[in-house]
């Protein structure tokens, strides 16, 4: 099943697909329900399928347009999960354990938002990767056992302002907090519909003005999926909505008038300009 938000003026409006090509509004909801909460198997049951079988009409769902898909959660990031990338940096791969940030949720954009430049920054540098979104809450989640507190897979589109962490790593938090530097969706499809060998073969790609930058399957990365969930989720609750970005096969720089992508095939396409 697939997922989208929509804003339609001061309203968020929520759509669901079985198949990617036919979609269905979901009217009526309970007041605070979020897009995650329709994809846990008790949403996908109580809210979701009796209004697919009642709904007569099929709606139009621009993905382009999409809003993003994060209504609440954290958002967590590995970093340097796949060898490509660490070597774009000229840094080794963290040995025991993932690297990793936390962002602040009011950097988001929808998908076709404009990224805004910072002044603070003379490199800024653009970035494809696969997000798990968290989907009960949860703790000390072992490796084995991660599919089952995962609701589903999105894309991001992960920014970072370069030259502050080339400058000092402990300036991570910093470098990817400005605003406009992160894009989450445009849809959320949920863990039913990829076995792990699928999720496996997905590749990821950071795409500027058409061009491939870089590319990889998710069977490239360092630390795999289970090893992510069980990583950031040691110690500390997470709150259902939580994303956990996986990390990137490579970054891009970028600069004003460039479009960059990020694409996860068959989970969806992120594309931005850049000003």
């Amino acid at each position: 099943m697939r997922f989208v938000r929509w804003k339609n003026g001061n309203e968020v409006e929520r759509y669901a697909s079985a198949d990617g090509a036919r979609w269905t509004r979901l009217a009526g909801l309970p007041a605070g329900v979020r897009l995650v909460d329709l994809a846990t198997p008790e949403g996908l049951a109580q809210l979701v399928e009796p209004r697919l079988t009642d709904s007569a009409a099929d709606a139009e769902v621009d993905l382009d347009h999409a809003a993003t898909i994060v209504d609440g959660g954290d958002i967590w990031g590995a970093g340097l999960n796949y060898l490509g990338h660490s070597q774009d940096l000229g840094v080794d791969q963290p040995k025991a354990a993932p690297g990793s940030y936390l962002r602040p949720g009011n950097c988001l954009i929808d998908n076709s938002g404009t990224i805004e430049l910072p002044k603070q920054s003379a490199r800024v540098t653009a970035e494809a990767e696969l997000g798990l979104v968290i989907g009960v809450t949860c703790k000390n989640v072992a490796r084995s056992a991660w599919r089952d507190v995962v609701a589903g897979v999105t894309t991001v589109l992960d920014l970072t302002a370069e030259d502050a962490i080339r400058e000092n790593p402990r300036h991570i938090p910093w470098s990817k907090g400005f605003d406009t530097f992160c894009s989450i969706g445009p849809q959320l499809v949920t863990l039913e519909e990829f076995d792990d060998d699928r999720l496996r073969s997905l590749t990821v790609s950071t795409v500027r003005n058409g061009e491939v930058v870089a590319s990889a399957p998710v069977s490239g990365m360092r630390y795999d999926l289970g090893r992510l969930v069980e990583h950031f989720t040691a110690g500390r609750t997470f709150a259902p909505g939580t994303v956990i970005c996986t990390g990137t096969p490579g970054a891009t720089v970028i600069t004003p008038g460039d479009r960059v992508e990020a694409v996860v095939d068959g989970v969806g396409s992120l594309g931005h300009p850049v000003t």
